[in-house]
């Protein structure tokens, strides 16, 4: 029999049920009882609906109200002495402090308590919580929490599979806080709290345990190599049964270390890691349970089951294993359920499969191995989506085409290299030393959803919508204006969300109504989803840029998203090189910035947050990637004039091993997050001697706390430790729509006295 399981599933609910009672409890309109009523129904729905899909555990332990790696922290008991928790405080409570920080309170020294920063899960639009570390951290059995919803699934009969993040990525994906110290020297003093957390489990009659290993997809230093073998002999000892979970990469080098390893079973993913499957088999002992990630987690399509059917077939022909499927990775990546989808074109909905139709998936592929005629009608209806995929006209657009293989070899190129055109700005805007900006968004506030959702159900015309979002315009245009910030923004008032504002507009692209995953905390996106070819209809963005530059003599900064970050953030067709489609969205890009400064808008911000974030695992993989991906960003920007400054924005992500090819972008201005890491980014900027304009976060927005003037203008002084003077730039992390009007005046208000301040030490 082949056992059928998933390693994750989404937490947010159908109706992102979470996300809302999340909002409600931190306004303080419910408390935490109600809010964790809400996550045990949820928990109750979710395992209900992994046994209906006939799945043979329920996966226990991948919940979580803000982040599963922050579970972790309070799990293992190591929240950072720095937020002054006396252990009287309520869990959840402490939880949420670590998230979101707490602002300084009224009359008090100091900065407050900042968040734990936040950065990408691996190369996926995921934020985790990051662990810090020092050589004082310890350890211990602090949380209850693992071990409750354990219970919960237990008394409602379901089999448990309880899942863990492993000990070694643990430690990986946090962060040193002092110089000199190796967070890998803690492996001793954690491994004992992993023990007590196995031997509980086990306790409670869970048979298997999934420990997540996904660093073993990376290219890891010996020392964290040689640290796996020791770490898994002592865990087995404790008696339970561990499913090691690789994911996102190949193993490579790490595969026979892997597959050596003292666990009962191995994870792989079959969708990223197909090659490695055979090689897994080979060397994987015969005794060992082999899990084979054979539908896609991190993307929408309905999977090709003849197709995996005939490698599994083949694979049982040479393998003695017992088999276990699954998705390649947590459902966390995918929305619900296509059931919620009403709305969206049949023709399309036929072709995809969200979280829980990824779980039917799997039991049609258990029922066809078993040989039950129960999968035939299931069979055939996959066949036919994917026929019907693979045939139809509205993939393939031949201009598009014709228009990518006509390019010429220098389209990617501006005009004049970064100092000519640095002169030309600086002649054109006469902006001040220190220049203050935003980042482009500002608070979304009630009214302006309320007026999107009624324009989105005919309840208000196109003329009254459109009267509504100038008048938020405006209004952001005159709050700017009394900051007396220096380069303008429209506020983004119209827009839904940066990837999905743009792509509702571009042709080959379509979008679901509920397809809502969870980006952090409360945080939900709704990629869109890439189905065809690529193109720009209409101008998408410039007639509201206009008529805020209307409206003041300052610059008036357009705002668009770069073509890797609409890549990296929808769902993207898997019929071609995502080379080829994100070419395809940089061209669209291209029409707009060039419609833009003909309508004179001569500084242009062009956002790749994501450029990063998707960077294959491998390094081997980098190059080809950088190139691709830095030539889209330059075919976007490259039609214009030498005094339009572009401009790029970037966010939580480390930048030192990729410098180089930020450089290579050539945007005129970079601005990057920097305030949660205390400007340490910003170093390894200065030793490359980084040649562009650069504006370094000073002050995190993904917290209501209100930085002082003086934590701002301290942050500025250590920037230009690194920055020259004539090259910085001042403004915060990222953009503003989820902060409120008050907080966001204040904070505002607070960065452009500081960089006043420092001004008159710098004339």
């Amino acid at each position: 029999m082949t056992t059928i399981h998933t390693l994750g599933f989404p937490r947010m609910g159908a109706q992102r049920e979470l996300k809302f009672a999340l909002e409600r409890h931190w306004r303080g309109e419910i408390d935490a009882a109600e809010l964790e009523g809400v996550g045990r129904a949820l928990r109750a729905r979710h395992w209900q609906l992994q046994r209906e899909a006939g799945l043979d555990f329920v996966s226990v332990g991948d919940f979580a109200y803000y982040d599963h790696v922050a579970n972790h922290i309070q799990l293992f008991g190591c929240e950072p002495v720095r937020f002054g928790f006396t252990g009287q405080e309520a869990s959840l409570a402490r939880y949420f402090t670590l998230a979101r920080g707490v602002a300084q309170e009224s009359g008090a020294s100091g900065e407050g308590r900042p968040a734990l920063e936040m950065t990408k899960w691996f190369d996926t639009n995921y934020h985790y919580l990051v662990p810090e570390f020092t050589s004082e951290s310890t350890f211990s059995l602090a949380d209850e929490r693992l071990f409750t919803e354990v219970a919960e699934a237990q008394s409602h009969g379901h089999p448990v599979k309880a899942v863990l993040l492993g000990p070694l990525s643990f430690l990986w994906l946090g962060k040193e806080k002092e110089a000199n110290f190796d967070r890998l020297n803690l492996l001793e003093r954690l491994l004992p709290v992993y023990e007590q957390v196995l031997a509980r489990l086990k306790s409670m009659g869970v048979e298997w345990v999934q420990v997540d290993e996904p660093i073993l997809g990376l290219d890891l230093p010996p020392s964290w190599r040689q640290a796996f073998e020791p770490t898994y002999t002592r865990l087995s000892v404790v008696g339970i049964s561990l499913m090691l979970a690789t994911y996102f990469s190949p193993l490579q080098e790490n595969l026979s270390l892997a597959c050596r390893l003292p666990v009962k079973g191995l994870h792989v993913d079959g969708v990223r890691a197909a090659r490695e499957i055979a090689a897994v088999a080979d060397w994987l002992p015969s005794h060992k349970v082999l899990s084979v990630g054979v539908v896609d987690g991190r993307n929408i399509w309905r999977t090709d089951l003849d197709e995996v059917l005939r490698q599994i077939k083949a694979l049982r022909n040479t393998s003695t294993h017992a088999l276990w499927l699954a998705p390649s990775c947590s459902l966390l990546h995918v929305p619900f359920s296509v059931q919620g989808e009403a709305g969206l074109d049949e023709e399309i909905r036929d072709w995809l499969a969200f979280a829980v139709e990824k779980l039917h998936e799997l039991r049609v592929l258990k029922q066809a191995l078993a040989g039950d005629v129960a999968a035939e009608g299931p069979l055939a209806q996959s066949r036919q989506a994917i026929q019907s995929r693979r045939s139809s006209p509205r993939v393939n657009n031949p201009k598009v085409t014709e228009r990518l293989a006509g390019l010429s070899a220098d389209a990617d190129r501006r005009l004049s290299a970064f100092p000519i055109r640095q002169a030309a700005q600086r002649e054109r805007f006469s902006l001040p030393l220190l220049p203050t900006t935003t980042i482009g968004s500002f608070p979304q506030t009630a009214e302006i959803r309320a007026a999107r959702a009624a324009f989105k159900r005919d309840e208000l015309s196109a003329a009254d919508y459109e009267k509504a979002m100038k008048k938020e315009i405006a209004h952001a245009v005159a709050e700017q204006e009394k900051l007396d910030i220096d380069v303008l923004v429209h506020g983004e008032a119209e827009r839904n969300d940066m990837v999905e504002y743009f792509g509702e507009q571009l042709a080959g692209f379509c979008f679901t109504g509920n397809g809502w995953v969870q980006s952090y905390g409360s945080r939900c996106v709704k990629p869109p989803i890439i189905f065809g070819d690529v193109s720009r209809p209409t101008p998408m963005t410039v007639a509201w840029s206009s008529y805020a530059q209307s409206l003041t003599q300052k610059p008036m900064k357009g705002m668009l998203t770069g073509p890797i970050t609409i890549l990296q953030w929808s769902f993207v067709r898997d019929d071609q090189p995502r080379s080829t489609t994100a070419a395809q969205i940089a061209l669209s890009i291209r029409d707009e910035v060039c419609d833009l400064e003909k309508a004179g808008i001569g500084i242009i911000q062009i956002d790749e947050p994501a450029i990063r974030e998707g960077l294959p695992l491998r390094r081997e993989a980098w190059r080809e990637y950088l190139s691709w991906a830095t030539r889209a960003f330059r075919l976007s920007a490259s039609g214009v004039a030498d005094d339009t400054q572009i401009h790029t924005h970037m966010c939580y992500s480390e930048f030192n091993d990729i410098l180089p090819e930020i450089a290579a972008m050539d945007a005129d201005v970079i601005t990057i997050e920097t305030s949660r890491s205390d400007m340490e980014l910003l170093d390894a900027f200065g030793k490359f001697k980084y040649p562009n304009e650069i504006g370094p976060g000073v002050y995190d927005i993904h917290s209501p706390r209100v930085p002082s003037v003086e934590e701002m203008e301290r942050l500025l002084k250590k920037a230009l430790e690194t920055i020259p003077a004539g090259n910085l730039w001042v403004n915060p992390d990222c953009g503003l729509k989820t902060r409120g009007w008050p907080e966001t005046n204040a904070a505002l208000q607070n960065m452009v006295t500081a960089t006043k301040a420092l001004r008159t030490t710098l004339a």
